[in-house]
């Protein structure tokens, strides 16, 4: 029997994507097996430069692990790079973000040709959705789904728009058949994500928005335990969507990238919205939902960030009452506008407002945490740590659970109550 092994780099659409891969192979006889596998998969990422690098090194990595393996590098690494680079990458095949679910055949080509394979895809024209599903049981409870792909909004920051293409849609009949089947293979939690959710169904429908969408799985799906958001756009938030957050079956977390509380920054991001708009949207989510549990992404050092503007963004995220933030330094990406932009802030300048902002972090994330603390919460039970006893789950609003216990005393894939304390609880 043939064996496979994969490596997901980056964001959870890559880790969907490698579940899925997984299941194209297994039809075809392959099991997985990470000590000697026939084939290797590394699904790469690119959202900064650090990604990159990454990249770089788990390729050279798994190419001296696994010597007589087929090599099949995939995604946004790939996909951005020139074409002069692929020659420089030690792999057997090379797949870009529109040829994924040709994987198997790509790969039977390569055994008969046994020449270096390469596909990628270089155009910012409409291209169609790579369907690619993920329907297998594994063991867990929660599935992510995939609705989209690509971006339309070009941040001024970020080279997703080039890497990961054009903003296309995928068929509302596909993922209605996958949540069909996931739900029949037992699990409970489904995930709806993507590069850009916000933009679902603008490519393919006339009038129907991601909010429409959420409204017909709601409708089709009555048994479903609970459905979770993975991230959102402050465009995304329409008055079906609060009307909808409303739904028991919701989780009651969302995060909503923010990326500056500066007006200045945000027109120099290119982001699509102001401070007070940002703002109108998240006060009507905690008016549906008053204890939802809402995180956010910031960038700190944007270049002309002044400090003036970052004490804007640091006042507006303890406005918005956020339980945590992903803080992140922002770098140069060649190939953005951000990268020709003057007046740079500088390494140490940037580390310091990264530390005041996480710190900021911390003190919210206790805040959050004390509104439910000594109180009952329900938990789905989602896996057990033999090693260290602990039994691990989340909440509908994301709050994870580690609470010892032996083998049997609770049963995955089940909901219990347990009090909520600093001990066993933190926010994700």
């Amino acid at each position: 029997m043939n064996k496979i092994f994969l490596k997901s780099l980056g964001c959870k659409v890559n880790l969907y994507e490698n579940n899925s891969i997984f299941e194209i192979f297994s039809k075809n006889g392959f099991i997985f097996d990470e000590k000697d596998p026939d084939v290797c998969v590394i699904n790469t990422c690119s959202v900064t430069s650090i990604s990159d690098r990454k990249s770089r090194k788990f390729i050279n990595y798994y190419r001296k692990l696994f010597p007589k393996a087929v090599l099949i590098v995939v995604g946004c690494y790939v996909q951005g790079i020139d074409d002069a680079q692929y020659s420089s990458i030690n792999c057997d095949i090379i797949i870009g973000n529109s040829y994924k679910s040709k994987i198997y055949d790509l790969y039977k080509e390569f055994l008969i040709e046994k020449r270096k394979i390469i596909r990628v895809e270089k155009t910012l024209k409409k291209i169609k959705y790579d369907e690619i599903a993920f329907l297998k049981n594994f063991s867990h409870t929660r599935a992510y789904v995939k609705i989209q792909d690509g971006c339309d909004k070009y941040c001024s920051y970020c080279l997703i728009p080039y890497i990961r293409l054009r903003s296309r849609s995928r068929n509302k009949e596909n993922i209605f058949c996958e949540i069909e089947n996931l739900l029949n293979n037992n699990f409970k939690e489904i995930v709806l994500t993507g590069i850009d959710v916000s933009s679902y169904g603008l490519d393919l429908y006339s009038n129907y928005t991601f909010s429409d969408l959420l409204e017909e799985i709601l409708n089709k799906f009555p048994n479903l335990y609970r459905i979770r958001i993975s991230s959102i756009e402050e465009s995304m938030i329409d008055d079906k969507f609060l009307h909808l957050l409303k739904d028991d079956r919701v989780a009651k977390h969302l995060h909503l990238s923010l990326q500056s509380g500066s007006d200045f920054v945000l027109k120099k991001m290119n982001r699509r919205y102001d401070s007070c708009s940002f703002y109108e949207k998240i006060s009507k989510i905690y008016e549906s939902v008053p204890d939802i549990n809402m995180t956010t992404d910031v960038i700190v050092g944007f270049p002309g960030e002044t400090e003036e503007n970052f004490m804007e963004t640091y006042n507006f995220v303890n406005k918005c009452r956020f339980s945590k933030v992903h803080v992140f330094p922002y770098s140069d990406r060649k190939g953005t506008v951000a990268s020709k932009l003057t007046n740079k802030v500088s390494p140490q300048v940037k580390k310091e407002r990264v530390a005041r902002l996480m710190n900021l972090s911390k003190i919210l994330e206790e805040a959050y945490l004390n509104k439910f603390l000594n109180k009952d919460c329900s938990f789905l039970i989602e896996q057990f740590d033999e090693k260290n006893s602990l039994y691990k789950g989340h909440s509908s609003n994301y709050l994870e659970l580690n609470i010892k216990g032996e083998k049997g005393n609770y049963k995955i894939n089940e909901t219990y109550n347990f009090k909520v304390s600093f001990d066993n609880v933190k926010i994700v």
